[in-house]
């Protein structure tokens, strides 16, 4: 009776862990999609001011949108925003291999398993 009491114990652990990992990954993934939304409003409004000040000085459109001054927040912004991105929507796992996350988790929790049972010994 008291090993199926563990095992059912264990598997709502994991459980619980898979959803707050779930919850998390989503909370990770809502948190960019919020990012790129507040970048491109943001940069769209001061690239449109900073375009109509040009031309009210006399710039012609063209020359007012290539001025490297209109692009002085998106570019330092944007690599941000790809750091965010490759973080947020797991990118780093596709270059390190498929499931290399549970593995790696697999593994850890293995070592922490062996620490824990040779304190008991």
């Amino acid at each position: 009776m008291g090993i199926n009491i563990q095992i059912m114990k264990t598997n709502y652990s994991l459980e619980e862990d898979n959803y707050k990992r779930a919850k998390k990954k989503v909370n990770r993934i809502k948190g960019f999609y919020r990012h790129l939304l507040v970048f491109i409003c943001v940069n769209t409004v001061i690239t449109a001011v900073h375009v109509v000040n040009n031309m009210w000085n006399g710039a012609s459109f063209v020359n007012a949108i290539w001025d490297m001054q209109t692009f002085f927040t998106w570019i330092p912004w944007g690599i941000g925003l790809l750091i965010h991105g490759i973080c947020a929507l797991d990118f780093v796992s596709v270059f390190m291999g498929k499931n290399w996350e549970d593995r790696k988790m697999k593994e850890l929790m293995g070592k922490e398993y062996k620490n824990s049972t040779m304190n008991w010994e």
